[in-house]
């Protein structure tokens, strides 16, 4: 199956254009099926992951993390060129979370964090501050705090 883009619809494999909403499928990630060797070897999650935000922000709003390849956090600015996958526009009021802020990706089955060089920071179960380029392993339950934004790790 083929997830576009723009709307997250699976689309079913050599589909060119998204079935809901008309998008390239081109540029969409290919998503195999659970048992399928090519998920196992592409190091996709066998779950389904979100972030739920528990201070700042829209208290209980939650962001769904992809299964496959990574998922971009921070604020839209198309002047910028960031359009994260998690756009925190609405939910950062005072501005704390940078525009391309931090990543969270699949890698040998787990998820991992990864802070993108922000000015504020991320860290995880209120540790030391995670240094840009050094991915820590999430697990259910984990904080992440971004900015002045305390988000909870669930997994499914």
């Amino acid at each position: 199956m083929t997830v576009c883009i723009q709307c997250q619809h699976e689309n079913q494999t050599g589909v060119q254009i998204c079935d809901e909403c008309g998008t390239d499928l081109h540029l969409s990630t290919k998503v195999p099926a659970v048992g399928d060797p090519e998920r196992e070897a592409s190091g996709s999650a066998s779950y389904e992951a979100k972030i739920v935000i528990a201070r700042g922000g829209t208290v209980g709003k939650e962001f769904k993390i992809e299964p496959v390849g990574e998922t971009q956090i921070g604020r839209w600015d198309p002047d910028g060129g960031a359009f994260p996958e998690i756009d925190l526009t609405e939910d950062d009021a005072e501005a704390k979370i940078s525009r391309k802020h931090a990543r969270i990706f699949v890698k040998d089955g787990g998820y991992f964090v990864e802070d993108l060089g922000s000015l504020n920071g991320t860290f995880l179960n209120r540790g030391p501050r995670l240094l840009p380029g050094s991915p820590e392993a999430l697990k259910a339950g984990d904080e992440v705090i971004m900015g002045k934004t305390f988000f909870k790790f669930l997994e499914a």
